[in-house]
C-alpha cells in the first residue's frame, strides 16, 4: 500500500481507528455507472498491512455490484472544520460472516452495544450477512488542522 498526503501511515491508521464516522465507498455499477454507498467499518491489522472492514446484507446492491468489479474507492472524512480524512483506492472481496462477528462488532463500535431496535433488526437470524474487505492499493491522508 503506498501513503501519499500530510499523514503517515502510522497518521492514518490513528486517524481511521479513532473516528466512528461511516467510510463512502464507491464502485461501479455492472452498467458501469459510479455509485457510492456509506457503511460503518473497523480497520484490522494483517500480515500485509491493514484493511477495512465493513458489514452489510447479502442482497445489498453494492454486493452484487463488488462481485461484477471489486475497484472501489473509498473517504473517511470528518463533517466539520478542521477538516481532516482518508482517502483511497483499492480491491474489495466479499466474504461470509454467518456469525455476524464483523456486524456485532462494529455495532459495539458506533452505537456502543447490541441492545438497540436497528442492533436487533440488523442481527436477526434470518438475515444473511458479509463482510466486504477492502485491501487498500493508494491511501491519502490530509490534516487542514494548521490552516483552520
Amino acid at each position: 500500500m503506498k501513503v501519499r498526503g500530510s499523514l503517515s501511515r502510522e497518521d492514518v491508521a490513528a486517524f481511521l481507528d479513532g473516528r466512528t464516522v461511516p467510510i463512502r465507498l464507491g464502485c461501479r455499477t455492472p452498467a458501469d455507472h459510479p455509485w457510492m454507498v456509506s457503511l460503518w467499518y473497523r480497520r484490522r491489522e494483517g500480515d500485509d498491512g491493514w484493511r477495512l472492514e465493513c458489514a452489510t446484507s447479502a442482497d445489498a446492491d453494492v454486493v452484487t455490484y463488488l462481485r461484477e468489479t471489486p475497484e472501489v474507492s473509498f473517504e473517511v472524512s470528518t463533517n466539520h472544520p478542521p477538516y481532516a480524512g482518508v482517502r483511497g483506492r483499492g480491491e474489495a472481496s466479499l466474504e461470509p460472516d454467518p456469525e455476524k462477528e464483523v456486524l456485532r462488532d462494529l455495532l459495539e463500535r458506533y452505537l456502543g452495544g447490541t441492545n438497540s431496535e436497528l442492533a436487533r433488526t440488523l442481527l436477526r437470524e434470518d438475515r444473511e450477512e458479509v463482510t466486504i474487505a477492502i485491501e487498500p492499493a493508494v491511501v491519502y491522508g490530509w490534516d487542514f488542522s494548521d490552516r483552520m
